[in-house]
């Protein structure tokens, strides 16, 4: 049956769509040679940065989890383990990753993983009417509200993202 949807269907897309939840797709031409699949996103389609939003898996204490981050900044890796009830946490392993979501680097969706796991949502998400995420591949990315996401993910929500510093 998911095969027969859209050439844009995703299993994050199907996963909406079953949970009735309305969202937007924004699909791109994505440049192999971008430095950062979630910058290009939010350049080619004129979105501010600070509405993107970048999925990263992360090994909690041998756990996989999923962060949420704008893609304006960086992952506080204390943040995302403290907000997980954990003492540390680092960068899950690329291969690691694609297993657990099946899916690939730079089109990891927080929504339709092959297996679920804890997540947690930068509470910067909070002060927008709809964030975007990784639909499910490089040059897919999904509009929606940030309440729709931490219901379908049951994400935690906690301050996990840091903003780099001003250059001068």
């Amino acid at each position: 049956m998911a095969r027969k949807m859209a050439s844009q269907g995703t299993p994050a897309t199907a996963a909406l769509a079953a949970a009735g939840v309305p969202f937007e797709l924004h699909p791109y031409a994505h440049d192999p040679s971008a430095a950062s699949y979630g910058l290009e996103a939010a350049e080619v389609l004129g979105i501010e940065p600070a509405r993107v939003f970048k999925t990263l898996m992360v090994d909690v204490e041998g756990r996989l989890a999923v962060a949420v981050v704008p893609v304006s900044g960086n992952l506080d890796l204390k943040s995302v383990a403290a907000a997980l009830g954990a003492k540390k946490a680092a960068m899950a392993d690329p291969k690691a990753a694609e297993r657990r979501t099946g899916y690939v680097l730079g089109g990891i969706s927080p929504l339709g993983q092959r297996q679920s796991s804890p997540t947690v949502l930068d509470e910067s998400a909070l002060g927008f009417d709809a964030i975007l995420v990784s639909g499910g591949r490089r040059g897919l990315d999904i509009e929606l509200a940030p309440a729709d996401l931490i219901r379908l993910t049951e994400a935690t929500v906690a301050p996990i993202g840091t903003t780099p510093a001003a250059k001068g």
